[in-house]
């Protein structure tokens, strides 16, 4: 989303090589190493470049580097030269770069090799020891921050203020609900300098529309199955299409193309039922999910999709898919305990245990939402 520019002076430049009368947009410029305390938010789906936008500022600063003591004078303060550009990836998004060497920044083009230049973090007290470990650099990218806690913010914006450090944030700001990610999302938003917005085109195969959103699916004999809206907020996944029924694929889509089942289910039912649990009525809750298990026709989830999505005027069947994917009872549970705060830890392992759900699933998906839970005697299952 280029800003439009109409000064005289670049129009009369243009109209002197011969252009008509044009509308005349920014265009990819270098980084600007000498401008202090800058906390830059680049936002956009998955595909849109947010990460080679940060590979650009890399190379840009090896460029910058070989500049004399007169460009270091204009692009350091208080001994950080923002020239000296740092990377901190979140160790929950380790995984997605196995096939990269270490210190690499990949990106779906390539990939950068950035020495000693690079770390994996999980959270805001790690961000400031690796800041503090090396005072030299001044330009901080921090990956996916959306992954860390709310007082990253807050560091960030008092380092940036006090030391003059740029900091960029190459994240989602809304997750695959279109909601504002989470906390975090939220206050470095309000927080930041600049933002800077990236589009990428809808990857459905029948459009070539502008999309901002990132949309969740699983793949399953072949079909698309969107994700439910009370799917668990991370689920760790990376670039490479999955047939697996359990790990989720990501694509980018457009609003026409983006299918978010059960969104007026998770609140006129599912969080109900949760807010009779937090009063100590856990029956009805019980009742839904082990008819989500068990019998999944006769739930209020079969019966409000069903409604919804095969008995309009439009149907649209691609929705019904959702019902196809496994866990759902635990993904139900998780989100009304990790997210909602609605039932109780003992609520949860209680029927965890009594309707035989799936505990390794459980126990790996709430710790990935930092929402971590001792079951005993787990068995993987997946």
């Amino acid at each position: 989303m280029s800003e439009i520019r109409h000064d005289p002076e670049t129009l009369s430049f243009l109209k002197s090589l011969g252009f008509p009368q044009v509308s005349v947009h920014h265009s990819f410029t270098h980084f600007d190493f000498s401008r202090a305390a800058r906390r830059m938010l680049v936002i956009g789906p998955m595909g849109s470049g947010k990460t080679e936008y940060s590979a650009r500022v890399w190379r840009d600063s090896r460029v910058a580097l070989e500049k004399s003591e007169k460009v270091a004078a204009k692009t350091t303060t208080a001994g950080a030269d923002r020239r000296r550009v740092f990377f901190i990836r979140s160790l929950l998004d380790a995984n997605r770069f196995s096939d990269y060497p270490v210190d690499a920044l990949a990106y779906r083009g390539g990939f950068e090799r950035l020495g000693e230049s690079i770390a994996c973090i999980q959270d805001s007290f790690q961000l400031e020891e690796v800041v503090d470990s090396h005072p030299e650099a001044g330009t901080w990218i921090i990956d996916e921050a959306s992954f860390y806690d709310e007082r990253l913010a807050y560091v960030v914006r008092n380092l940036s203020e006090k030391r003059g450090l740029n900091f960029i944030f190459p994240t989602l700001i809304l997750n695959f609900r279109k909601d504002i990610f989470n906390p975090t999302a939220q206050f470095i938003l309000e927080s930041c300098t600049d933002v800077y917005p990236l589009t990428a085109y809808c990857e459905h195969s029948d459009c070539i529309l502008d999309s901002f959103y990132t949309y969740r699916y699983y793949t399953i004999d072949g079909k698309e199955c969107p994700a439910l809206y009370f799917d668990p907020l991370i689920v760790i996944g990376g670039d490479t299409k999955k047939e697996d029924s359990i790990e989720p694929n990501y694509c980018t889509r457009c609003d026409e193309h983006h299918y978010l089942p059960g969104k007026e289910y998770t609140f006129l039912n599912l969080k109900p039922l949760g807010l009779k649990a937090s009063l100590g009525d856990l029956t009805p809750l019980r009742n839904e999910l082990f008819s989500i298990k068990n019998e999944l026709e006769r739930s209020e989830l079969f019966k409000h999709l069903d409604e919804k999505y095969m008995k309009g005027d439009s149907p649209e069947p691609i929705n019904m898919n959702t019902l196809l994917t496994p866990l759902i009872a635990e993904k139900a549970l998780i989100y009304l305990f990790a997210e909602q705060n609605l039932v109780t830890e003992e609520q949860m392992k209680s029927l965890t245990s009594d309707l035989d759900l799936n505990k390794g699933y459980m126990a790996r998906t709430l710790s990935d939402n930092k929402r971590p839970v001792d079951f005993e005697q787990i068995e993987f299952s997946f």
